[in-house]
């Protein structure tokens, strides 16, 4: 059966598409109305940098009990809540010690990106918080129904009415529990209460049996996700106190002018390698060029927070690493598919014989190479995150080990991982898509243009 060939405006329209997710990516999409900003798409400006680019904050936590009923455990527990609520923020570039002789928690993060005007004592509030979640029957707190921990999972959602709410699936205990506290309390109040504020007094209508609920009465979609957060990272043993005299402000190893220079020399480097490709392999280094283009746009955005529903996410120096070691894997995959293709020209083939070939030829090589690198990515994200799909599957394993949370290992891993995905989707299958609809033109119809020695048809 002969294939069917790739249309004329194939090329055309994923040229359209990287161009406006690569702008739009580093520029983001924003409106004023007077001095009021809407934000549609998330820009590079709108990227979380981390500690050793623009600095943060160092924050030491005390607890708020006497030392003698302070255990080594329940430091050790704080200090992993701590870190959750930091990950879970999209905080992955942290420090956070445990001092055990003198009961307290060190906490080093960076600065938020649209934050200009830093107050290092909020920002710091939320982490020291207990955040325990209990349901109390009545409106008050004398009797407790359930606790955090009968929760097994809470998410942000939205009701058909437009209102936020934080919707709850239960653990099997806990499905017993609120089973029985509703059917006890049908017709009456069951008050939600995180620590000693009451978020929420619904009244039970039914009893409950499923082992899901909703917490509603949230003002916006923030608070509904920075609430669901607090419950995925459970409460903390004891609430943590912090002494202001001892917050401090730390000042980026690498700093804004070097991040300047970084990202001028990161251009002429980009512009450099394309040339490179585009003298070397001709009208297909071009299109290389404009594939690690989109990979570049996507990377950014999912950094940014571009896509809906990924947050932006703190870029360190090692995630730069990866972005940079990203992009060479890149230049590699177009380089093979490059290579295959001027050899099929020397072996006789045609224009479409020799494309078609060259990429059949270098697709196991491409691929062998970018699902290595993926999964050593994921070992990272699942070894040295708190949340996502790795670490639900590597968590069995990484138990045995103990605690294992860098920020900077983490961030490298996302973005590399995120960078050889880009490059499976643009650089294998957007540049066969555009090579061989450009290669319908009259014009094109060159071997020279390929690599090629002759003027093969």
């Amino acid at each position: 059966m002969k294939a069917k060939k790739t249309g004329k405006w194939v090329f055309f329209a994923i040229f359209a598409i990287i161009l406006a997710l690569t702008y739009t990516a580093f520029f983001g999409v924003e409106n004023y109305y007077g001095d009021t900003r809407q934000l549609y798409f998330k820009g590079a400006q709108d990227i979380r940098w981390g500690i050793d680019i623009r600095g943060g904050v160092e924050a030491v936590f005390s607890p708020d009990i006497k030392s003698d009923d302070i255990s080594d455990s329940d430091m050790a527990s704080a200090k992993a809540i701590i870190e959750t609520r930091l990950v879970n923020n999209n905080i992955t570039d942290y420090e956070v010690y445990s001092d055990s002789d003198n009961h307290q928690i060190i906490v080093r993060f960076p600065w938020s990106a649209e934050e200009t005007d830093f107050d290092p004592a909020e920002a710091v509030a939320e982490l020291g918080e207990t955040a325990l979640l209990t349901f109390c029957e009545g409106t008050t707190q004398d009797k407790v129904l359930l606790e955090g921990k009968h929760v097994e999972s809470a998410e942000p959602g939205v009701l058909q009415d437009g209102s936020y709410v934080v919707n709850l699936k239960f653990t099997s205990d806990g499905t017993s529990k609120f089973t029985a506290a509703t059917q006890a309390n049908l017709n009456k109040t069951i008050s939600i209460w995180m620590d000693d504020v009451m978020i929420s007094s619904p009244t039970v209508q039914s009893v409950i049996t499923g082992g899901e609920a909703y917490i509603d009465g949230m003002a916006n979609a923030e608070e509904a996700e920075d609430l669901a957060n607090k419950i995925n990272a459970g409460a903390l043993p004891f609430t943590l106190t912090v002494d202001d005299s001892k917050l401090q402000i730390i000042s980026p190893t690498l700093g804004s002018d070097a991040l300047r220079v970084m990202v001028i020399a990161g251009s002429i480097a980009f512009g450099v390698i394309c040339l490179l490709m585009i003298l070397r392999y001709r009208l297909l280094g071009a299109i290389a060029s404009i594939a690690l283009l989109g990979q570049v746009g996507v990377m950014i955005a999912c950094i940014s927070g571009y896509f809906s529903g990924i947050s932006s996410f703190t870029l360190t120096i090692p995630g730069i690493a990866g972005i940079i070691l990203s992009i060479g894997v890149g230049v590699d995959a177009n380089v093979i598919a490059a290579e295959r293709i001027r050899e099929e020209f020397a072996n006789g083939k045609t224009i479409d014989g020799a494309i078609a070939a060259g990429y059949k030829n270098s697709i196991s090589a491409i691929i062998d190479g970018n699902v290595t690198i993926i999964i050593v990515s994921a070992v990272l994200m699942g070894a040295f995150g708190t949340d996502g799909i790795f670490h639900t599957i590597l968590s069995p394993i990484m138990s045995l080990f103990g605690t294992a949370i860098t920020g900077s290992i983490y961030s490298f891993g996302y973005t590399l991982i995120v960078g050889v995905i880009s490059n499976l989707l643009l650089g294998v299958v957007c540049s066969r898509l555009m090579v061989k609809s450009i290669s319908r033109f009259k014009f094109f119809r060159k071997a020279a243009f390929y690599g090629g020695v002759r003027n093969a048809e």
